[in-house]
């Protein structure tokens, strides 16, 4: 059973960056589509970014494109996103998601706080 651990989450001033972490277990990472996820507290969880099992086509949503930057380490069954330029309205719990078919399985997030 596939299962998510996320890590790098914290309190960070606005403009700063954070690397968050998501390590894989119970599968064959290279075969699973991963994102990151979040939920800002009142909000619908939304898409962070994308990245499938093969190739480079990542996603990002507008509002943090040119920031944000998803990569996978399949050697380490690592998902990462880089966050630079960090704004208050990124504030939120990053979830790492994984996806295999029709199997999906959530991290339990990671807090990330944006205030001065």
């Amino acid at each position: 059973q596939v299962q998510l651990v996320e890590s790098g989450g914290g309190l960070v001033q606005p403009g700063g960056s954070l690397r968050l972490s998501c390590l894989f277990s119970g599968g064959t990472f290279s075969d699973y589509a991963m994102a990151w996820y979040r939920q800002a507290p009142g909000k619908d969880r939304e898409l962070a970014a994308f990245i499938p099992s093969v190739g480079d086509h990542v996603k990002y949503p507008d509002s943090v494109k040119g920031r944000f930057t998803i990569s996978r380490d399949n050697a380490k069954n690592t998902l990462y996103l880089q966050m630079n330029s960090l704004k208050p309205d990124d504030t939120a719990v990053y979830y790492c998601h994984s996806r295999y078919g029709a199997s999906i399985t959530w991290g339990q997030g990671t807090q990330v706080t944006v205030s001065s």
